[in-house]
């Protein structure tokens, strides 16, 4: 992909994001049902777009809140349900309407005590607690987070009593809802101004019951008595108030690297294509952090809702698959009470975590991209740890028992801290041990910018539409279409050969597609799978 000059610096002054004529757009432009592109739709994990672009407004929040509520009441769900916004601009006014149409259905909403920010992984570990033992009177909740997307973008998610990103049969349904409200004009949604004693509004602390449970998971002792030295960086995101209570509940020797909060994000560096994004897994928004990687033992950083990581050691950035691959194999070793269980992972991670997952003897659950698809695996305890190649986890309790359903960025940090307190070597030195005994790989994903068109035929290719029969030199083992794990469709490609793999797939909320290749031999081999990828999508009208 090419580099933009501007990848890795700031952005300059007169290009910072005007938030003020973002909010104003927010509520001043209405979406038109009969643009495709203005409906609300859900994609990997929920409705996402830009108030500028009339794609994440006003109309939009009230139409989707709506269309839950009324899910909520067919599915009998009537406990409380749990609402959390993250740093970007958009967040708070969507989170103020969504407040306002809860309300006037009669939904108890608990709301962060300290009117903050709340990760994502903190509102599914809410949910979780809640539903404890409970058959009746469940929770849900809501989380307002375009994710590590650009500051123009909002984004709104549903997850229900399972505490993760709900299903595609839900998303599916709550979308025709709200865009047949959106089309009858938003006639039969019900909302009221929120007075200061709303009795259907609660204050909820999702810190300290966040905060106070994480001895449950991480082994904090350790890196206390270790005295290992940490530092993070929040990348302006929702995680910023959670690491000082973190370092001060557990007396950990944790520095946050810039406790900024600005919805612009423009003490960002630029990601890849010059864009802001608060990507950890990327070199370039993490520059900052990588620049001081020698004042620290560990370093570690989260997206704006904290639910992926990016390891930071002495020598660098850690590759996302690279850091998987050693939690499982970590996990699977040092947690007693995740015997007999196996691992999660999505079908364009790397052959590396099912080579760490082998060794100690464990199976692995191949899914489609999406952490909803490692939902059922985690609360029955089937699964002990869940990745995808995008830098998101989780993993269960040290008891075996269910943390969150959804991915957890704070505990993929804090276990980097662990393992180095507990081994001896940060993580990236356990997995130069697996590659001496399992063998190298060279695994890369590429972004290439996509129209709407392109990436509606990428998510409905099929086999037949590949003609080729070899791929960089060898022969095709496979051309897969559905995830070996649940039989689910990938929504893209994924062709394999003895030496190799490389799978396409489009964004679900961005004009991109996403080209994933591993190479069992060699750097140049890895090009090659990504140089035959392109033509074979070319020569299939793609």
């Amino acid at each position: 992909m090419t580099i933009d000059p501007g990848a890795g610096s700031v952005v300059p002054p007169d290009a910072v994001l005007d938030v003020a004529k973002l909010t104003q757009a927010f509520f001043d432009k209405k979406p038109d049902v009969s643009i495709p592109a203005q409906r609300v739709s859900f994609g990997t994990s929920g409705h996402r777009g830009s108030s500028f672009d009339t794609t994440f407004n006003e109309n939009h929040i009230v139409a989707i809140t709506q269309a839950i509520c009324r899910y909520r009441a067919s599915q009998g769900i009537d406990g409380p349900l749990y609402l959390g916004r993250d740093t970007h601009a958009l967040s708070e006014p969507a989170f103020h309407v969504a407040l306002e149409v809860l309300a006037a259905n009669g939904v108890r909403t608990m709301v962060d005590a300290s009117d903050g920010f709340t990760p994502t992984p903190a509102l599914s570990h809410a949910i979780l607690r809640y539903n404890k033992g409970r058959t009746g009177g469940l929770a849900d909740g809501i989380v307002i987070t375009p994710s590590h997307n650009p500051p123009e973008d909002g984004g709104f998610k549903y997850n229900p009593p399972d505490g993760g990103p709900a299903a595609s049969a839900v998303t599916t349904a709550i979308q025709s809802a709200a865009n047949a409200l959106l089309k009858d004009g938003l006639r039969d949604v019900r909302r009221t101004a929120i007075s200061g004693d709303d009795p259907n509004v609660r204050p909820f602390d999702f810190r300290q019951s966040y905060v106070d449970d994480l001895d449950a998971i991480i082994d904090m002792q350790a890196i206390r008595d270790t005295g290992v030295r940490i530092g993070v960086d929040p990348l302006g995101g929702a995680a910023i108030h959670y690491w000082p209570a973190i370092a001060e509940r557990f007396g950990i020797d944790l520095t946050v690297t810039d406790p900024t909060v600005d919805p612009t994000f423009r003490m960002v560096p630029r990601d890849w294509d010059g864009k802001i994004r608060m990507d950890c897994s990327s070199r370039f928004p993490m520059a900052r952090l990588i620049a001081r990687r020698e004042e620290f033992d560990i370093a570690f950083a989260n997206d704006t809702d904290a639910d992926r990581h990016g390891i930071v050691t002495r020598s660098g950035l850690m590759a996302p698959n690279a850091y998987l691959a050693v939690c499982a194999h970590y996990l699977g070793q040092d947690r007693a009470a995740f015997r007999g269980h196996d691992v999660g992972k999505t079908i364009v991670s790397s052959a590396m975590i099912d080579r760490a997952a082998a060794a100690i003897g464990r199976k692995v659950y191949e899914v489609p991209v999406g952490f909803k698809w490692f939902v059922d695996g985690l609360i029955g305890g089937k699964l002990y740890f869940c990745g995808e190649e995008s830098a998101g986890s989780s993993f269960l309790r040290r008891d075996g028992q269910v943390w969150t359903t959804d991915k957890d960025g704070l505990i993929a940090g804090l276990l980097a801290a662990e393992i180095l307190a507990k081994t001896g070597s940060p993580p990236d030195g356990l997995f130069a041990d697996l590659t001496r005994s399992l063998g190298e790989t060279f695994y890369a994903r590429v972004d290439q910018p996509a129209g709407a068109e392109f990436r509606a035929q990428l998510a409905k290719i099929t086999p037949e539409d590949v003609a080729a029969t070899t791929f960089a030199g060898d022969p095709i083992d496979a051309k897969t279409i559905t995830a070996p794990g649940n039989g689910s469709p990938i929504g893209g490609i994924k062709l394999s050969t003895a030496n190799g793999w490389a799978a396409a797939r489009p964004s679900g909320t961005e004009d991109i597609y996403k080209i994933y290749a591993e190479s069992f031999v060699s750097e140049n081999h890895l090009a090659a799978l990504q140089k035959d990828m392109q033509a074979i999508l070319s020569s299939a009208g793609r």
